[in-house]
């Protein structure tokens, strides 16, 4: 007796198919995305520094330099968080900045400590006019895994309670990065932007999807071709014996 085509393992080797082959079109579609955004990055950080109310009209700030003046920073208070610079462990300063003329308040990173040093910029009250160069950067909320604040000194870009820390309620959403120094008298505050963190894995990702679907057609096969061989029946079979 011939075997039945075996429809419900072709409906569901179909149905995972296409769903591979779909999430590997996805993982196509993230990766060229990722590159339109690392293009763009590249060429803002390109452009040079332009007034603050100028870059922040703009649909998409990220990445642009911008010249401020924020009064009083090299003595404004400020918070650590604890990060990694070139491989060396240490601090970000943190401090509070209404740029003059801007509505609005930022937290502005003044830049990295290393952990060897303990010595920090000193904090007094002043209104001081302080021009610089700093960079936009967007500013996505700490992930679950995040560490607490410990002893003051913070562990993710906590933007609300950095702000709480610094005495300041609503800040805007973007970080500025100062890319000039706040305390040039002070080399040990190394001002910069960190690379933008861009991973973009999704070439692997995209290979990885269209692999398993190319391993389920084989294994499709295979499985279809075992199903459909003829067995020897056994009337067949007991043909075979008596002419024997």
């Amino acid at each position: 007796m011939r075997p039945r085509f075996p429809f419900g393992l072709t409906i569901v080797c179909a149905l995972a198919l296409a769903l591979l082959c779909g999430l590997g079109v996805w993982q196509v579609q993230r990766m060229q995305w990722k590159n339109g955004l690392i293009d763009q990055a590249e060429a803002a950080a390109a452009v040079p520094p332009a007034p603050l109310a100028a870059v922040m009209a703009m649909p998409d700030p990220a990445f642009r330099k911008v010249a401020i003046d924020c009064p009083g920073l090299a003595t404004a208070p400020w918070v650590e968080l604890q990060t990694i610079h070139d491989g060396e462990p240490g601090v970000r300063l943190i401090s509070a900045c209404r740029p003059a003329g801007s509505p609005s308040v930022f937290l502005i990173d003044r830049g990295f400590v290393a952990g060897t040093i303990s010595a920090r910029p000193p904090v007094e009250p002043s209104t001081e006019s302080f021009p610089l160069v700093a960079e936009v950067r967007e500013t996505p909320p700490p992930g679950p895994m995040a560490l607490p604040v410990d002893k003051g000194r913070f562990f993710a870009r906590d933007m609300a309670g950095m702000a709480a820390a610094l005495g300041v309620a609503d800040p805007d959403p973007n970080t500025l990065f100062a890319l000039t120094s706040s305390n040039p008298e002070w080399p040990a505050l190394q001002p910069s932007a960190p690379p933008a963190a861009f991973s973009n894995n999704h070439l692997g990702y995209a290979l990885t999807w269209f692999g398993l679907a190319l391993a389920l057609v084989g294994f499709y096969i295979v499985l279809l071709r075992r199903t459909l061989k003829q067995p020897r029946s056994a009337s067949e079979a007991i043909g075979k014996e008596e002419s024997s």
